[in-house]
C-alpha cells in the first residue's frame, strides 16, 4: 500500500460508478483509490444522474461505505436536488450554473445540514456573488487553470470556506498540486469538512 499521504482531504473523486462519464477509465476503481491513499480523508462523489439512471444508488452506497470512505454525490443542478435530498449521503458536490434556480438549489440542499461543495465554479460560470455563504467553494486541479483564478476568487477569500480537490476521473488525476498552489497564492486556509 502506498503510504505517502500528502493531502488532508479529497472529497471529489469519481469511480466506475459514474458509468456514463467518458472521462472515467476502467482502472478508476475503489480498490485503486484506497490503495493509493493520497489523502487522509477521502470521499467518493459519483454522478447522481448516472446512479439513478442505472438504478444503482443502493449498490453504490453499500460499496463505498464498505471501504470506509465518505459518501457523496455530484448533483448536476437544481433539477436533481429533490432526489439528492432524500438519499443517505454525507455531503453534496453541486453544479451551479449561472441560473436562478441553480442558486436556489444550493439553499435547498443546505436545509439538509450536510456540507454543500460548489464544484468548479469557474468552469460552470457560477456567479459567487449569488452563492449562499454557507456553501463551500471548491478549487480543483481539473479546471482551475481555465480562468484567471486570481480575478475569479480573490475577492471571495473571506466570504467562503474553501476545499481543494482532484475531481479525479482517472488514477493519474489523484492530485491537487495546482489547486493547492492557487490556494496558497490567494492565502486560502483549507476548510476540513470531516475530521
Amino acid at each position: 500500500m502506498y503510504d505517502g499521504l500528502i493531502f488532508p482531504q479529497d472529497l471529489h473523486i469519481h469511480t466506475t460508478f459514474s458509468s456514463h462519464d467518458s472521462a472515467v477509465v476502467p482502472e478508476q476503481t475503489l480498490d485503486l483509490i484506497v490503495k493509493f491513499n493520497h489523502a487522509r480523508s477521502r470521499g467518493i462523489s459519483d454522478h447522481l444522474d448516472n446512479l439513478i439512471e442505472d438504478n444503482n444508488f443502493n449498490n453504490y452506497e453499500r460499496t463505498v461505505r464498505s471501504y470506509n470512505l465518505h459518501l457523496g454525490i455530484e448533483v448536476d443542478g437544481a433539477e436533481w436536488v429533490n432526489v439528492a435530498k432524500n438519499l443517505n449521503v454525507d455531503y453534496y458536490v453541486y453544479h451551479c450554473h449561472d441560473q436562478v434556480y441553480d442558486y436556489h438549489g444550493i439553499d435547498d440542499l443546505l436545509t439538509t445540514n450536510k456540507p454543500v461543495i460548489i464544484a468548479h465554479p469557474n468552469a460552470l460560470g457560477t456567479n459567487l456573488d449569488k452563492v449562499n455563504p454557507d456553501a463551500i467553494i471548491e478549487i480543483n486541479n481539473r479546471y482551475i487553470w481555465r480562468c484567471n483564478w486570481k480575478e475569479k476568487y480573490e475577492k471571495y477569500v473571506d466570504r467562503f470556506k474553501f476545499v481543494m480537490s482532484s475531481d479525479a476521473h482517472q488514477p493519474h488525476w489523484l492530485n491537487q498540486n495546482i489547486a493547492r498552489y492557487v490556494a496558497n497564492e490567494l492565502g486560502i486556509k483549507e476548510y476540513i469538512v470531516f475530521d
